[in-house]
């Protein structure tokens, strides 16, 4: 989980989209780097494309807005 991240979004909207995800519904190789994590946050743009996964919201929030985006919590 402590990959970097260059987001790169195609549409006009800066706007990015920030949300928990239960590290149980992920991907073998994603759940084995979640170091024992339960849950991690994912940033995606504004057509649903998953364009990061990180550890904590904190984390999600700041990666997103280094990229000049507009993060939002998603409920």
């Amino acid at each position: 989980m402590n990959t970097e991240y260059e987001l790169e979004t195609d549409t006009e909207s800066k706007i990015v989209y920030v949300r928990p995800v239960d590290v149980a519904d992920l991907p073998e190789e994603v759940r084995e780097q979640a170091d024992g994590l339960d849950q991690i946050f994912a940033v995606h743009n504004s057509e649903g494309e998953r364009l990061a996964l990180v550890r904590d919201e904190k984390m999600a929030f700041a990666l997103a807005r280094q990229n000049d985006l507009a993060p939002v919590h998603v409920h």
